[in-house]
């Protein structure tokens, strides 16, 4: 996709979750915009990938090992960013998982509190870090992925929760930090083709029946998110915050009420 029309220039952009899927995807997006960005997630050698690719476009790519649940390590991704660039002009708080599908009878404490540590309190303190900073400088975007799983109850369980969090969250420091010139947002993206919802639709029935529930009748790929996250992060939004925008093709709204 030709994301050139949208201009960052002379932004300092950080992604978590950067190494693949959406976040992989907004990070180059970023790029061909005309930003210099950070990648962050758990895995070195999966960022260098992308930051070489954001090299390739002309920009300054930067890859940075953080675990967005350990707060300690956010205070250390901030820290070389403002070190290595001076500012932090957008962040895109991608970070996330899901590592338990099943009933919330038989949920357990662990599933739970690794689900609202990634989700939730990690990018709360990361997205404070960064207010903290942008507060300083007159301004900034913050971008939060939450999901349609926030919308509406379904088999995700604490994941939904979470995102839900991340939603009201989302509206919270949007009232909050405005004053201060900082712009608070979420996508909330239906069935995207990623690892992470892998089991949503790499099985081919699996994904015919997710496909088939939404009214564009296909999945999702990350750059068609990556696009919204743009939109979010440019000042072609520059009266919008505290929303959340669906990027589902249709899912919550549902199938062709008259197939063709």
């Amino acid at each position: 996709m030709d994301f050139s029309k949208i201009s960052l220039d002379g932004k300092v952009a950080l992604v978590t979750g950067g190494s693949r899927g959406i976040g992989r995807a907004t990070a180059l997006a970023f790029a061909d915009a005309g930003a210099d960005v950070v990648v962050a997630s758990r895995k070195l050698p999966d960022l260098e990938v992308v930051a070489e690719e954001i090299k390739a476009k002309g920009r300054k790519g930067l890859a940075v090992a953080s675990h967005v649940a350990k707060i300690e390590e956010s205070k250390n991704l901030v820290e070389k960013v403002k070190a290595e660039f001076g500012r932090i002009d957008i962040l895109f708080n991608n970070a996330g998982t899901n590592p338990y599908l099943g009933p919330l009878m038989d949920a357990e404490e662990w599933a739970w509190d690794v689900t609202m540590n990634v989700n939730l309190k990690g990018p709360f303190f990361l997205a404070q870090l960064v207010a903290q900073v942008m507060k300083e400088q007159g301004g900034g975007n913050i971008i939060n992925t939450a999901s349609t799983a926030a919308l509406r109850a379904g088999e995700l369980s604490i994941y939904s929760i979470t995102k839900a969090g991340l939603k009201m969250l989302t509206e919270c420091m949007a009232k909050e930090w405005g004053q201060y010139g900082i712009r608070v947002n979420a996508v909330a993206p239906g069935v995207i083709k990623t690892r992470l919802s892998e089991a949503l639709w790499k099985e081919p029935a699996a994904g015919e029946a997710a496909a088939n529930r939404a009214a564009l009748l296909r999945l999702g790929e990350s750059e068609e998110v990556a696009g919204v996250v743009l939109f979010l992060a440019s000042d072609a939004s520059s009266f919008v915050t505290g929303e959340t925008i669906v990027v589902d093709g249709g899912q919550l709204v549902g199938p062709p009420s008259f197939p063709g």
